[in-house]
Protein backbone atom coordinates (compact mmCIF):
# COMPACT_ATOMS: atom_id res chain seq x y z
CA UNK A 1 0.00 0.00 0.00
CA UNK A 2 1.57 3.28 -1.18
CA UNK A 3 1.40 6.07 1.42
CA UNK A 4 2.61 8.88 -0.83
CA UNK A 5 -0.03 10.55 -2.99
CA UNK A 6 0.58 11.02 -6.70
CA UNK A 7 0.92 14.46 -8.23
CA UNK A 8 -2.48 13.98 -9.88
CA UNK A 9 -4.07 13.23 -6.52
CA UNK A 10 -2.45 16.27 -4.93
CA UNK A 11 -3.69 18.40 -7.82
CA UNK A 12 -7.22 17.10 -7.27
CA UNK A 13 -7.03 18.05 -3.59
CA UNK A 14 -5.85 21.57 -4.43
CA UNK A 15 -8.45 21.97 -7.14
CA UNK A 16 -11.30 20.98 -4.86
CA UNK A 17 -9.96 23.13 -2.00
CA UNK A 18 -9.91 26.17 -4.27
CA UNK A 19 -13.33 25.27 -5.64
CA UNK A 20 -14.75 25.02 -2.14
CA UNK A 21 -13.49 28.48 -1.16
CA UNK A 22 -14.88 30.05 -4.33
CA UNK A 23 -18.06 28.09 -4.94
CA UNK A 24 -19.17 26.28 -1.76
CA UNK A 25 -18.45 28.51 1.21
CA UNK A 26 -20.22 31.64 -0.07
CA UNK A 27 -23.84 31.39 1.10
CA UNK A 28 -23.37 28.09 2.92
CA UNK A 29 -25.11 29.22 6.13
CA UNK A 30 -28.14 30.51 4.24
CA UNK A 31 -28.44 27.28 2.24
CA UNK A 32 -28.22 25.23 5.42
CA UNK A 33 -30.90 27.31 7.14
CA UNK A 34 -33.27 26.99 4.18
CA UNK A 35 -32.41 23.38 3.38
CA UNK A 36 -31.78 24.50 -0.19
CA UNK A 37 -30.39 21.91 -2.59
CA UNK A 38 -27.13 23.25 -4.15
CA UNK A 39 -27.92 22.68 -7.83
CA UNK A 40 -25.42 25.26 -9.06
CA UNK A 41 -22.58 23.66 -7.09
CA UNK A 42 -23.46 20.14 -8.23
CA UNK A 43 -23.53 21.29 -11.86
CA UNK A 44 -20.11 22.89 -11.42
CA UNK A 45 -18.74 19.70 -9.86
CA UNK A 46 -20.17 17.76 -12.79
CA UNK A 47 -18.11 19.88 -15.16
CA UNK A 48 -15.05 18.88 -13.12
CA UNK A 49 -15.94 15.20 -13.53
CA UNK A 50 -16.95 14.64 -9.91
CA UNK A 51 -20.29 13.02 -10.76
CA UNK A 52 -18.62 10.17 -12.64
CA UNK A 53 -15.52 9.52 -10.57
CA UNK A 54 -15.76 5.72 -10.44
CA UNK A 55 -17.13 5.16 -13.95
CA UNK A 56 -14.72 4.56 -16.86
CA UNK A 57 -14.48 7.02 -19.72
CA UNK A 58 -16.25 4.48 -21.94
CA UNK A 59 -19.44 5.24 -20.03
CA UNK A 60 -18.96 8.99 -19.61
CA UNK A 61 -16.96 9.07 -16.37
CA UNK A 62 -13.33 9.77 -15.55
CA UNK A 63 -12.50 6.30 -14.24
CA UNK A 64 -10.53 7.13 -11.12
CA UNK A 65 -9.63 4.60 -8.43
CA UNK A 66 -11.26 4.28 -5.01
CA UNK A 67 -8.38 5.89 -3.17
CA UNK A 68 -8.62 9.01 -5.32
CA UNK A 69 -12.38 8.96 -4.81
CA UNK A 70 -11.91 9.04 -1.02
CA UNK A 71 -9.52 11.99 -1.34
CA UNK A 72 -12.16 13.91 -3.30
CA UNK A 73 -14.88 13.05 -0.78
CA UNK A 74 -12.72 14.08 2.18
CA UNK A 75 -11.76 17.38 0.56
CA UNK A 76 -15.38 18.32 -0.15
CA UNK A 77 -16.62 17.21 3.28
CA UNK A 78 -14.11 19.45 5.02
CA UNK A 79 -16.33 22.30 3.78
CA UNK A 80 -19.86 21.01 3.10
CA UNK A 81 -21.12 17.54 3.98
CA UNK A 82 -24.45 18.09 2.17
CA UNK A 83 -22.71 18.57 -1.16
CA UNK A 84 -20.47 15.62 -0.36
CA UNK A 85 -23.34 13.28 0.48
CA UNK A 86 -24.94 14.11 -2.87
CA UNK A 87 -21.71 13.30 -4.73
CA UNK A 88 -21.00 10.19 -2.65
CA UNK A 89 -24.45 8.58 -2.87
CA UNK A 90 -24.63 9.30 -6.59
CA UNK A 91 -21.20 7.74 -7.25
CA UNK A 92 -20.72 4.91 -4.79
CA UNK A 93 -24.29 3.64 -4.64
CA UNK A 94 -26.36 4.28 -7.76
CA UNK A 95 -23.65 4.44 -10.43
CA UNK A 96 -21.50 1.75 -8.83
CA UNK A 97 -24.43 -0.67 -8.64
CA UNK A 98 -25.27 -0.20 -12.32
CA UNK A 99 -21.61 -0.38 -13.36
CA UNK A 100 -20.84 -3.50 -11.31
CA UNK A 101 -23.95 -5.54 -12.04
CA UNK A 102 -25.67 -4.05 -15.07
CA UNK A 103 -25.73 -5.55 -18.53
CA UNK A 104 -23.75 -3.84 -21.24
CA UNK A 105 -26.99 -2.40 -22.62
CA UNK A 106 -27.96 -1.05 -19.19
CA UNK A 107 -24.54 0.53 -18.70
CA UNK A 108 -24.67 2.27 -22.06
CA UNK A 109 -28.21 3.47 -21.49
CA UNK A 110 -28.01 4.75 -17.93
CA UNK A 111 -24.40 5.50 -17.01
CA UNK A 112 -23.33 8.27 -19.47
CA UNK A 113 -25.92 10.91 -18.47
CA UNK A 114 -25.43 10.06 -14.80
CA UNK A 115 -21.63 10.14 -15.00
CA UNK A 116 -21.70 13.47 -16.85
CA UNK A 117 -23.96 14.90 -14.14
CA UNK A 118 -26.80 15.57 -16.55
CA UNK A 119 -29.10 13.92 -14.03
CA UNK A 120 -28.89 12.51 -10.51
CA UNK A 121 -29.07 8.90 -9.38
CA UNK A 122 -30.52 7.44 -6.19
CA UNK A 123 -30.30 4.09 -4.43
CA UNK A 124 -33.47 2.85 -2.71
CA UNK A 125 -33.02 0.14 -0.10
CA UNK A 126 -34.35 1.36 3.27
CA UNK A 127 -38.01 0.93 4.22
CA UNK A 128 -40.08 1.85 7.30
CA UNK A 129 -39.69 -1.68 8.70
CA UNK A 130 -36.39 -2.53 7.02
CA UNK A 131 -33.54 -0.36 8.25
CA UNK A 132 -30.70 -2.18 9.95
CA UNK A 133 -32.40 -5.44 8.95
CA UNK A 134 -32.34 -4.75 5.21
CA UNK A 135 -33.35 -8.34 4.47
CA UNK A 136 -36.82 -7.61 5.92
CA UNK A 137 -37.83 -5.34 3.05
CA UNK A 138 -41.47 -5.58 2.00
CA UNK A 139 -41.37 -3.97 -1.45
CA UNK A 140 -42.30 -6.59 -4.02
CA UNK A 141 -41.60 -7.05 -7.72
CA UNK A 142 -43.96 -9.39 -9.56
CA UNK A 143 -43.38 -10.47 -13.17
CA UNK A 144 -46.26 -9.88 -15.55
CA UNK A 145 -45.64 -10.65 -19.21
CA UNK A 146 -42.67 -8.57 -20.33
CA UNK A 147 -42.99 -6.24 -17.32
CA UNK A 148 -42.24 -6.09 -13.61
CA UNK A 149 -44.86 -4.65 -11.25
CA UNK A 150 -43.34 -3.03 -8.15
CA UNK A 151 -45.24 -2.14 -4.98
CA UNK A 152 -43.82 -0.73 -1.77
CA UNK A 153 -42.48 2.26 0.07
CA UNK A 154 -38.88 3.42 0.48
CA UNK A 155 -37.69 5.97 3.05
CA UNK A 156 -34.61 8.11 3.74
CA UNK A 157 -33.61 8.03 0.07
CA UNK A 158 -30.78 10.45 -0.78
CA UNK A 159 -31.72 12.39 -3.94
CA UNK A 160 -35.16 10.83 -3.47
CA UNK A 161 -37.17 13.74 -4.86
CA UNK A 162 -34.60 14.89 -7.43
CA UNK A 163 -33.16 11.79 -9.08
CA UNK A 164 -34.02 10.67 -12.57
CA UNK A 165 -32.62 7.15 -12.21
CA UNK A 166 -33.30 4.94 -9.17
CA UNK A 167 -31.83 1.58 -8.22
CA UNK A 168 -34.60 -0.09 -6.22
CA UNK A 169 -34.31 -3.26 -4.16
CA UNK A 170 -37.42 -5.48 -4.00
CA UNK A 171 -38.44 -8.99 -3.04
CA UNK A 172 -38.95 -11.30 -6.01
CA UNK A 173 -39.43 -14.45 -3.93
CA UNK A 174 -40.57 -13.88 -0.34
CA UNK A 175 -40.22 -17.57 0.50
CA UNK A 176 -36.45 -17.23 0.14
CA UNK A 177 -36.05 -14.22 2.47
CA UNK A 178 -32.80 -12.41 1.74
CA UNK A 179 -32.14 -14.97 -0.98
CA UNK A 180 -35.17 -13.70 -2.85
CA UNK A 181 -34.20 -10.04 -3.24
CA UNK A 182 -33.48 -8.45 -6.63
CA UNK A 183 -32.48 -4.99 -7.85
CA UNK A 184 -34.17 -2.94 -10.55
CA UNK A 185 -33.60 0.30 -12.43
CA UNK A 186 -36.60 2.62 -12.26
CA UNK A 187 -36.69 5.88 -14.17
CA UNK A 188 -38.34 9.12 -13.12
CA UNK A 189 -41.74 9.52 -14.72
CA UNK A 190 -42.48 5.79 -14.66
CA UNK A 191 -46.18 5.14 -14.08
CA UNK A 192 -46.75 4.22 -10.44
CA UNK A 193 -43.60 5.90 -9.10
CA UNK A 194 -44.14 8.98 -6.94
CA UNK A 195 -42.26 11.00 -4.37
CA UNK A 196 -43.70 11.16 -0.88
CA UNK A 197 -42.51 13.24 2.03
CA UNK A 198 -39.31 15.27 1.72
CA UNK A 199 -37.54 15.01 5.07
CA UNK A 200 -36.49 17.93 7.27
CA UNK A 201 -33.27 16.81 8.92
CA UNK A 202 -31.05 17.73 11.85
CA UNK A 203 -27.96 17.95 9.66
CA UNK A 204 -26.87 17.72 6.02
CA UNK A 205 -29.94 19.82 5.42
CA UNK A 206 -29.08 20.71 1.83
CA UNK A 207 -28.90 17.08 0.79
CA UNK A 208 -32.24 15.91 -0.58
CA UNK A 209 -33.81 13.07 1.43
CA UNK A 210 -37.27 11.81 0.52
CA UNK A 211 -39.73 8.95 0.53
CA UNK A 212 -40.47 6.94 -2.61
CA UNK A 213 -43.84 5.32 -3.23
CA UNK A 214 -44.30 2.50 -5.72
CA UNK A 215 -47.93 1.67 -6.54
CA UNK A 216 -48.20 -0.84 -9.37
CA UNK A 217 -45.04 0.74 -10.75
CA UNK A 218 -44.54 -0.89 -14.13
CA UNK A 219 -41.06 -1.28 -15.63
CA UNK A 220 -39.64 -3.31 -18.53
CA UNK A 221 -38.53 -6.88 -17.81
CA UNK A 222 -35.04 -5.85 -18.95
CA UNK A 223 -34.74 -3.41 -16.03
CA UNK A 224 -33.80 -6.24 -13.69
CA UNK A 225 -30.31 -5.25 -12.47
CA UNK A 226 -28.00 -8.18 -11.85
CA UNK A 227 -29.12 -11.74 -11.16
CA UNK A 228 -32.70 -12.62 -10.31
CA UNK A 229 -32.81 -13.19 -6.52
CA UNK A 230 -29.14 -12.20 -6.29
CA UNK A 231 -29.74 -8.64 -5.11
CA UNK A 232 -28.86 -9.18 -1.47
CA UNK A 233 -25.26 -10.21 -2.08
CA UNK A 234 -24.95 -7.55 -4.78
CA UNK A 235 -26.09 -4.69 -2.56
CA UNK A 236 -23.79 -5.85 0.24
CA UNK A 237 -20.88 -5.45 -2.16
CA UNK A 238 -22.13 -2.02 -3.20
CA UNK A 239 -22.43 -1.04 0.46
CA UNK A 240 -18.73 -1.80 0.97
CA UNK A 241 -17.90 1.07 -1.36
CA UNK A 242 -20.61 3.23 0.15
CA UNK A 243 -19.23 2.71 3.64
CA UNK A 244 -15.74 3.65 2.49
CA UNK A 245 -17.26 6.85 1.10
CA UNK A 246 -19.02 7.60 4.40
CA UNK A 247 -15.72 7.00 6.20
CA UNK A 248 -13.98 9.50 3.92
CA UNK A 249 -16.77 12.00 4.46
CA UNK A 250 -16.45 11.59 8.22
CA UNK A 251 -12.70 12.22 7.99
CA UNK A 252 -13.41 15.41 6.05
CA UNK A 253 -15.91 16.65 8.64
CA UNK A 254 -13.49 15.82 11.46
CA UNK A 255 -10.68 17.62 9.66
CA UNK A 256 -12.88 20.67 9.27
CA UNK A 257 -13.56 20.61 13.01
CA UNK A 258 -9.86 20.40 13.79
CA UNK A 259 -8.84 23.16 11.40
CA UNK A 260 -11.56 25.52 12.60
CA UNK A 261 -10.76 24.76 16.26
CA UNK A 262 -7.03 25.30 15.71
CA UNK A 263 -7.62 28.66 14.07
CA UNK A 264 -10.06 29.80 16.74
CA UNK A 265 -7.85 28.65 19.62
CA UNK A 266 -5.04 30.89 18.36
CA UNK A 267 -7.33 33.91 18.05
CA UNK A 268 -9.49 33.61 21.16
CA UNK A 269 -7.92 35.04 24.31
CA UNK A 270 -8.86 34.41 27.93
CA UNK A 271 -6.93 35.46 31.02
CA UNK A 272 -4.70 37.51 28.74
CA UNK A 273 -3.51 34.55 26.66
CA UNK A 274 -4.66 32.64 23.54
CA UNK A 275 -6.63 29.64 24.70
CA UNK A 276 -4.29 27.36 22.71
CA UNK A 277 -1.75 28.04 25.47
CA UNK A 278 -3.86 26.05 27.91
CA UNK A 279 -3.18 22.35 28.29
CA UNK A 280 -6.86 21.43 28.32
CA UNK A 281 -7.24 22.87 24.81
CA UNK A 282 -3.94 21.43 23.59
CA UNK A 283 -4.92 17.91 24.62
CA UNK A 284 -8.25 18.13 22.83
CA UNK A 285 -6.49 19.26 19.67
CA UNK A 286 -3.90 16.50 20.03
CA UNK A 287 -6.59 13.82 20.41
CA UNK A 288 -8.49 15.16 17.40
CA UNK A 289 -5.42 15.20 15.16
CA UNK A 290 -4.31 11.71 16.17
CA UNK A 291 -7.73 10.12 15.69
CA UNK A 292 -8.24 11.83 12.33
CA UNK A 293 -4.96 10.48 10.99
CA UNK A 294 -5.84 6.99 12.23
CA UNK A 295 -9.31 7.18 10.66
CA UNK A 296 -7.86 8.33 7.35
CA UNK A 297 -5.47 5.37 7.29
CA UNK A 298 -8.36 2.94 7.82
CA UNK A 299 -10.28 4.57 4.98
CA UNK A 300 -7.28 4.47 2.68
CA UNK A 301 -6.59 0.82 3.52
CA UNK A 302 -10.17 -0.17 2.63
CA UNK A 303 -10.01 1.90 -0.57
CA UNK A 304 -6.69 0.29 -1.51
CA UNK A 305 -8.18 -3.19 -1.08
CA UNK A 306 -11.12 -2.15 -3.25
CA UNK A 307 -8.67 -1.01 -5.91
CA UNK A 308 -6.99 -4.44 -5.80
CA UNK A 309 -10.33 -5.98 -6.73
CA UNK A 310 -10.70 -7.60 -3.31
CA UNK A 311 -13.80 -7.83 -1.15
CA UNK A 312 -13.31 -5.86 2.06
CA UNK A 313 -16.39 -6.08 4.29
CA UNK A 314 -14.24 -6.07 7.45
CA UNK A 315 -12.05 -3.15 6.44
CA UNK A 316 -14.93 -1.08 5.01
CA UNK A 317 -16.92 -1.48 8.22
CA UNK A 318 -13.88 -0.72 10.39
CA UNK A 319 -13.20 2.45 8.41
CA UNK A 320 -16.82 3.58 8.50
CA UNK A 321 -17.26 2.77 12.20
CA UNK A 322 -14.10 4.41 13.46
CA UNK A 323 -14.15 7.45 11.18
CA UNK A 324 -17.79 8.26 11.89
CA UNK A 325 -17.25 8.11 15.65
CA UNK A 326 -14.06 10.17 15.28
CA UNK A 327 -16.08 12.81 13.41
CA UNK A 328 -18.64 12.97 16.21
CA UNK A 329 -15.93 13.25 18.86
CA UNK A 330 -14.07 15.90 16.86
CA UNK A 331 -17.25 17.92 16.40
CA UNK A 332 -18.02 17.72 20.13
CA UNK A 333 -14.50 18.86 21.03
CA UNK A 334 -14.60 21.67 18.46
CA UNK A 335 -17.85 23.03 19.88
CA UNK A 336 -16.33 22.79 23.37
CA UNK A 337 -13.25 24.73 22.29
CA UNK A 338 -15.44 27.44 20.79
CA UNK A 339 -17.47 27.53 23.99
CA UNK A 340 -20.72 29.48 23.70
CA UNK A 341 -19.83 30.61 20.20
CA UNK A 342 -19.64 26.98 19.07
CA UNK A 343 -23.34 26.65 19.87
CA UNK A 344 -24.20 29.50 17.52
CA UNK A 345 -24.86 29.29 13.79
CA UNK A 346 -22.28 32.01 13.13
CA UNK A 347 -19.53 29.38 13.10
CA UNK A 348 -19.05 26.27 10.95
CA UNK A 349 -18.54 23.94 13.91
CA UNK A 350 -22.22 24.14 14.84
CA UNK A 351 -23.11 22.77 11.40
CA UNK A 352 -20.32 20.17 11.54
CA UNK A 353 -21.73 18.94 14.86
CA UNK A 354 -25.15 18.35 13.28
CA UNK A 355 -23.74 16.89 10.07
CA UNK A 356 -21.39 14.45 11.78
CA UNK A 357 -24.17 12.47 13.43
CA UNK A 358 -25.46 11.06 10.15
CA UNK A 359 -22.12 9.34 9.58
CA UNK A 360 -22.83 7.12 12.60
CA UNK A 361 -26.26 6.18 11.20
CA UNK A 362 -26.29 6.20 7.39
CA UNK A 363 -25.39 3.09 5.36
CA UNK A 364 -25.44 0.95 8.46
CA UNK A 365 -25.36 2.21 12.05
CA UNK A 366 -22.30 1.86 14.25
CA UNK A 367 -24.00 -1.12 15.85
CA UNK A 368 -24.42 -2.80 12.46
CA UNK A 369 -20.76 -2.14 11.66
CA UNK A 370 -19.72 -3.83 14.90
CA UNK A 371 -21.92 -6.78 13.96
CA UNK A 372 -20.28 -7.04 10.53
CA UNK A 373 -16.78 -6.74 12.03
CA UNK A 374 -17.41 -9.39 14.69
CA UNK A 375 -18.89 -11.80 12.14
CA UNK A 376 -15.86 -11.39 9.91
CA UNK A 377 -13.52 -11.99 12.84
CA UNK A 378 -15.40 -15.10 13.93
CA UNK A 379 -15.49 -16.80 10.53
Amino acid sequence: MELELTEEQKLLQRTLRDFAHKEILPGIAERDLKGEFPWRIIQSLARLGLMGLLVPETYGGIGTDYLTYTLAVEELARFDASVTLTVSAHNSLCLSHIYKFGTEEQKRQFLPPLARGECLGAWALTEPQAGSDASALETTAIPKGDKWILNGRKVFITQGSLAEVYVVMASTDKSKGRGGISAFVVEKGTAGLSVGRREEKLGMRCSDTAELILEDCTIPRDNLLGRLNGGYMDFLEVLEGGRIGIGAMAVGIARGCLEEALKYSKQREQFGRPICDFQAIQWMLADMATEIDAARMLVHKAAWLKDQGKRCPLEASQAKLFASEVAMRAATKAVQIFGGYGYMKDYHVERYFRDAKLCEIGEGTSEVQRLVISKELLK
